[in-house]
């Protein structure tokens, strides 16, 4: 279970990010947080059958949220089929 400091940080960070991906016809939902350390998220509506997703996930939605939370280590994407 995070820190309810650390799971306030990664919220604020996804609202920045959000607006970007809603843009695109996207989203993106925080579905855990291990260890105060690595994030699981979900990218959804065109995020997930986008091409660039994984660059998206790294470059854009990571650094934004070591940003906020510099503990954090790794972000991963949880896709749902």
């Amino acid at each position: 279970m995070a820190s309810e400091t650390i799971r306030q940080n990664v919220e604020k960070a996804l609202e920045e990010i959000r607006p970007f991906l809603k843009s695109d016809g996207g989203d993106i939902s925080l579905i855990s947080i291990e260890d105060d350390k690595y994030v699981k998220v979900r990218l959804e509506g065109a995020c997930t059958s986008c091409k660039i997703n994984q660059m998206t996930l790294k470059a854009g939605v990571e650094t934004t949220i070591k940003k906020y939370a510099p503990e954090i280590e790794t972000v991963e994407n949880i896709s749902v089929f």
